[in-house]
C-alpha cells in the first residue's frame, strides 16, 4: 500500500481524469443522491434571493425587504449539510488514508475579498505541499472556513435588509450577492471533490462513510426527499476550479 504521505509524483490520474470518469453503480447512487439534495437546497436559495432582486429593480421596497427576509433560513439549509459533508471528508481521509486528487482553489472563481484570499493562499500552499493527502485535507479545511463565513455574512446582512432599517443597504446587497455566489463555487468544488474522493475510496468503506454522512446531516437521504424538478432556472453557476 501507498503511504498517503508519500510525494505528489506517486499519483495517478487527475481531477479532469476523475470527473470524466463514471462510478460504480453503489458509488454512483450516492454521489447522485447527494449532490441531488445539496443542488436542491442550493436551488431554492437562488431563486429566492433572485425573487427578492426582481423586486428590488422594481422599487416595491417593502417586499423586497419581506422576500429577502426570508432567505438566511434557506442558507443554512444549504450551508449546513454542505459544510457536515466537508467535515466528514476530511475526517474519513484522516481516518483511513484515503488519497484523492485535488486541484488548488482559483480565485477568480470567487468575488468576496475573504474568499480571493483564500483561493490566493490555496494556491500558493499547493506548490510546498508535499503530499496529494495533504493538498486534498487543505483544501477541504479551506472550503469549510469558506463556507461557514460567507453563511454568517449571508445571514447577518440579509436579516438586518429584512428589518427595512438598513443605513447602507446598497453594500449589504452587494454583500449577500456577493456571498451567494461564493456558495456557489464552494458547492461545486465540494462537489468535484466528492467525485474524485468516490473515486479514490474504497469499496468496502463506503457503507462506514455513508453512516458518517448520514449521522452528520441526521436523517437518510432518500431521493423521494429530493426536489430534483424544482425550479433551478435562476441558478448562477460559477466555473469549478479543476473540472
Amino acid at each position: 500500500m501507498r503511504d498517503p504521505d508519500s510525494p505528489l509524483s506517486g499519483r495517478r490520474g487527475t481531477v479532469q481524469d476523475d470527473w470524466r470518469a463514471r462510478l460504480p453503480e453503489e458509488k454512483l447512487r450516492v454521489f447522485t443522491a447527494y449532490v441531488r439534495r445539496l443542488e436542491c437546497a442550493y436551488g431554492m436559495l437562488s431563486v429566492s434571493l433572485d425573487e427578492a432582486l426582481a423586486l428590488r429593480r422594481e422599487g416595491r421596497l417593502v417586499m423586497c425587504c419581506q422576500a429577502v427576509n426570508v432567505t438566511p433560513s434557506l442558507c443554512a439549509r444549504l450551508t449546513e449539510p454542505l459544510a457536515s459533508l466537508i467535515r466528514v471528508l476530511s475526517e474519513h481521509a484522516k481516518h483511513y488514508g484515503t488519497v484523492p486528487n485535488a486541484a488548488p482553489l482559483d480565485s477568480q472563481n470567487f468575488q468576496t475579498v475573504r474568499g480571493q484570499r483564500s483561493a490566493r493562499m490555496s494556491g500558493l500552499l499547493s506548490k510546498v505541499l508535499l503530499s496529494q493527502r495533504t493538498q486534498f485535507l487543505h483544501k477541504l479545511g479551506t472550503l469549510l472556513e469558506m463556507v461557514e463565513n460567507l453563511g454568517k455574512e449571508y445571514c447577518a446582512s440579509a436579516e438586518e435588509l429584512g428589518t427595512g432599517l438598513s443605513t447602507d443597504p446598497f453594500l449589504l446587497w452587494n454583500t449577500i450577492d456577493a456571498a451567494h455566489y461564493d456558495l456557489n463555487t464552494c458547492l461545486r468544488e465540494t462537489i468535484v471533490l466528492l467525485k474524485s474522493f468516490l473515486r479514490a475510496l474504497p469499496d468496502d468503506q463506503l457503507g462506514n462513510f455513508q453512516k458518517s454522512v448520514m449521522g452528520a446531516w441526521r436523517t437518510p437521504t432518500q431521493e423521494s426527499d429530493i426536489l430534483a424538478n424544482h425550479d433551478l432556472r435562476h441558478r448562477r453557476i460559477a466555473h469549478s476550479a479543476g473540472k
